[in-house]
């Protein structure tokens, strides 16, 4: 199979783990070995998440005042460097030395139309008084929303449109090679309105794992799988009637209510993909990567129930 793994956060860093290099390198080594076995078998795709680096690097930008911070896409590419180089040297490390490995740093076109583009919703970068936040927004007109009793800055969060390296991507895939591609849901970009042939980066972020869904439908992947740190999806999930859900159609899932700031994104990516395609999408723990795969882990969405 063509299998499209999108990696959570907690591959690269744990719940409460110092943002640190050494610690992300060992969260990785940790899991390489179970996705190589996974590219042992199957022709692996990897995407990752990046909102704990960007954040690291938007929180060091700001202690340094001498030049303006650098822009959110440009943050996503230099995430999209330092992540896709520490998976592809431990991948490396345990997988047979002929197997290619290749990083792709991955543009993502959004639509200037979006209407995420009129109500920012997602949160990046450090906390601020009010104070400081209505400064920054006469400043550099950034949007603030209150995060508990704090402020942070928030920006749009564009549906994915087309990834600009498809082309590469697939020559790569038919040459046999282990791909990172499309991390932190791609750098985000778009053509200017009264320049359509004129490419500029976006200050947005897309959600990973629906542009991980675009990527697998791009290569024609027959499954996709969100690895995360919980083991499935929950119905009715922090509630006494709590269950997990193994293998259910995509409408089922569709029938049921997720947090959108936590699991609503992944069964609306895992649910796209089944509809599109007819394949088969999954979510659950890294650690079962392999148990996940084969179909007998996490939560498996499907287009019937019969499908075995």
């Amino acid at each position: 199979m063509r299998v499209v793994v999108a990696l959570g956060g907690n591959a690269l860093l744990k719940r409460g783990e110092p943002m640190t290099a050494e610690n992300q390198r060992i969260n990785v080594r940790v899991a390489a070995p179970a996705l190589a076995s996974v590219a042992t078998q199957h022709q692996l795709v990897l995407s990752h998440g990046n909102g704990p680096q960007v954040g690291l690097l938007a929180l060091q930008a700001a202690a340094y005042k001498d030049v303006d911070p650098y822009p959110l896409d440009i943050l996503g590419a230099q995430t999209e460097g330092m992540i896709g180089y520490v998976l592809e040297q431990e991948l490396g490390n345990v997988m047979p030395p002929d197997v290619p490995l290749a990083t792709i740093l991955t543009m993502v076109q959004v639509d200037p139309a979006d209407p995420a583009f009129q109500n920012p919703t997602k949160f990046v970068g450090p906390i601020y008084s009010k104070a400081e936040a209505d400064a920054l927004t006469a400043e550099k007109s950034w949007v603030f929303k209150a995060d508990g009793e704090h402020w942070r800055r928030v920006v749009p969060s564009p549906e994915p449109r087309t990834i600009l390296e498809i082309r590469p991507i697939r020559w790569l895939l038919d040459q046999g090679t282990v791909l990172i591609c499309a991390g932190g849901g791609g750098v985000p970009t778009m053509f200017l309105p009264d320049a359509p042939t004129t490419l500029v980066g976006v200050e947005a972020v897309i959600d990973k794992d629906l542009a991980s869904e675009l990527l697998a439908r791009e290569v024609e992947a027959d499954l996709y799988v969100m690895a995360t740190d919980v083991d499935c999806v929950y119905a009715d999930w922090g509630t006494p009637q709590q269950r997990p859900l193994g293998r259910v159609t995509a409408a089922e899932l569709r029938a049921q209510q997720f947090p959108a700031g936590s699991m609503g994104p992944k069964v609306d990516a895992a649910c796209r993909f089944v509809e599109a395609t007819g394949g088969r999408a999954a979510i659950g723990s890294l650690a079962q990567i392999q148990q996940i795969v084969d179909g007998e882990a996490g939560t498996q969405v499907v287009a019937k129930k019969e499908e075995t």
